[in-house]
């Protein structure tokens, strides 16, 4: 009895081997090379699978990628491959060192992995396919493996699409800053937003001249001077790097920091003449009104109506800054530039005799930045900001999915990764 129970433990385990094997063979072969034997690990807990060079099959140096003959061979290696049936999986294989007539005495190119990279290429890629959908942590507890390799997995496919991107045919580009630590420490990114084509293209810290000529040192002068179109707010630097290195785009500045600014000029206002009116002792009637001249009427609550509706009958300074920034949404709905300029100075004119002082201070801003606020009309507005509020919003929740990256290269793999959809490896089959 017990030697039929053995016997069929080990035809179940034989029968098992085969068919990883001819899995093996079926979804990952490469040619030159034999899946020789698969068996448990010690630990039961993983499956080793020998490979072998196949028989009469040279190999190949891994610096010039010529066939080169045999020299001697290294200890064994383990390459961790793609876990299987919630077994860990490594190839088994002595590497051959191989005496090039170009290179010397090197060791042998294989085609599952990558230099001195104890993954798999497949494993590799896999692992960084999920740590798009999960955090790198999760991904690294749900593969049994850990923090570091998904690192290593992700650099590997952001260093190699990086390599192989194509920069060719940019038509528009926007650029802006987040804050990724506290510190007023800022990162700069550059966005490709053509219709049908938004991506992350570059990553630079800081937000200085400097950072950001490092995009333009990247993309070369002859592409360069292919770009048409520049979104961007109207940080100094920026203006005066697209002022320098893409005067013949037309530049449109950001709509969204444009309403921000003026959102936070009526704040002060009403901030200011609320502490004025408590300390001459009036009534408090712009307690708890702040998001009633802030919010878009369309996302009013029924009390934010009725509390605007009777701010409205008082002479404030604070209800006249409000009406100012709802005449200038006006602005945004005009087609040709003519009738929007003329509206524009119209509206600083009147601004700038409101004697409400930071609503001239955006007057002023506006004034200086006239050209490019109707660079956007001449652009026939198919450029604006919002694609990359969108892409910037992506990039933050890559950050705060991650809860914090050690290092700046850790973040900037992190966020080519999620958002410069780069191209990845090719496979012999498609494991996720």
């Amino acid at each position: 009895m017990a030697a039929r129970f053995t016997l069929e433990v080990f035809a179940f385990k034989t029968i098992r081997a085969m068919e990883l094997i001819t899995i093996l063979n079926h979804c990952h072969r490469h040619r030159g090379f034999v899946y020789q034997h698969a068996r448990f690990g010690p630990n039961k807990k993983s499956i080793e699978v020998d490979v072998r060079p196949r028989e009469g099959s040279a190999a190949v140096c891994s610096g010039c990628h010529k066939l080169a003959p045999g020299y001697d061979h290294l200890p064994e290696r383990r390459f961790e491959f793609i876990p299987l049936w919630g077994f860990l999986v490594f190839l088994l294989y002595r590497m051959r060192r191989v005496e090039c007539r170009n290179c010397g005495v090197v060791v042998e190119e294989v085609p599952w992995s990558d230099g001195k990279h104890q993954l798999t290429r497949a494993y590799m890629l896999f692992l960084a396919r999920w740590a798009r959908q999960l955090s790198w942590k999760e991904t690294a507890k749900a593969f049994h493996t850990s923090w570091d390799k998904v690192c290593d997995a992700v650099e590997y496919v952001v260093g190699w699409g990086l390599e192989h991107r194509t920069l060719e045919s940019i038509r528009a580009i926007g650029v802006d800053e987040i804050q990724y630590a506290r510190g007023h420490k800022y990162l700069t990114l550059v966005y490709q937003i053509d219709q049908g084509l938004t991506r992350l293209l570059w990553v630079g810290k800081e937000r200085t001249i400097e950072s950001f000529q490092g995009f333009f040192t990247l993309l070369g002068e002859k592409l360069a001077s292919q770009i048409e179109f520049v979104c961007s707010d109207m940080w100094p630097p920026y203006l005066d790097v697209i002022r320098q290195k893409c005067s013949q785009a037309l530049h449109i500045l950001d709509r969204f920091h444009i309403v921000a600014k003026m959102n936070k000029a009526l704040d002060e206002v009403r901030a200011a003449e609320s502490r004025k009116m408590a300390q001459d002792g009036h009534q408090p009637l712009l307690k708890k009104s702040r998001w009633c001249v802030l919010k878009r009427k369309e996302n009013f609550t029924s009390q934010q109506k009725f509390r605007l509706r009777d701010l409205l009958h008082y002479n404030l300074q604070t209800v006249r800054a409000y009406l100012l920034k709802e005449d200038f949404h006006q602005f945004w709905e005009y087609n040709s530039p003519t009738w929007a300029g003329m509206f524009l100075d119209f509206w600083c004119y009147q601004t700038m005799r409101s004697r409400i002082e930071p609503m001239k201070k955006i007057a002023r801003t506006l004034r200086a930045h006239r050209t490019l606020l109707l660079n956007y009309f001449k652009a026939k507005k198919q450029f604006s900001s919002g694609v990359v509020e969108g892409l910037n919003n992506k990039a933050k929740v890559t950050m705060r999915r991650s809860y914090g990256f050690r290092t700046f290269r850790i973040l900037e793999l992190a966020l080519y990764h999620s958002l410069g959809k780069l191209p990845e490896p090719d496979l012999t089959h498609e494991f996720f």
